[in-house]
């Protein structure tokens, strides 16, 4: 990977990062328990008890996510970013760009 490929990569992960760190903020937002001050019906709680679980769920993925990409960022300056820590193969720049948190080639990520 070139440094200008580099650089554009770097740019890329920071807007990333910036992105998911938004969505957190909303997912954590939406999460919050449901007061008991606000009176709703029984069939309104439990839809709203299986949104927040659905949310909850979305912002693991999420945090998982934000994790993947300060590693990638982390690992950028790095000799072997890029480079599948599996099979040691160099991984597609296309695969990078469109999963910046990757550590392995296609084929060993199936």
């Amino acid at each position: 990977m070139t440094e200008q490929e580099k650089a554009a990569f770097r740019n890329q992960l920071l807007e990333a990062i910036a992105t998911v760190e938004k969505e957190i903020e909303a997912l954590e937002e939406a999460t919050r328990p449901i007061g008991p001050e606000n009176a709703i019906g029984r069939i309104s709680r439990m839809d709203a008890i299986h949104n927040k679980s659905v949310t909850e769920a979305s912002l693991r993925d999420s945090r998982k996510k934000l994790a993947g990409l300060k590693h990638a960022l982390s690992r950028l300056d790095s000799p072997d970013f890029g480079t599948c820590e599996r099979c040691g193969q160099p991984i597609p720049l296309p695969r990078l760009l469109f999963l910046p948190q990757t550590t392995r080639c296609v084929r060993c990520a199936e």
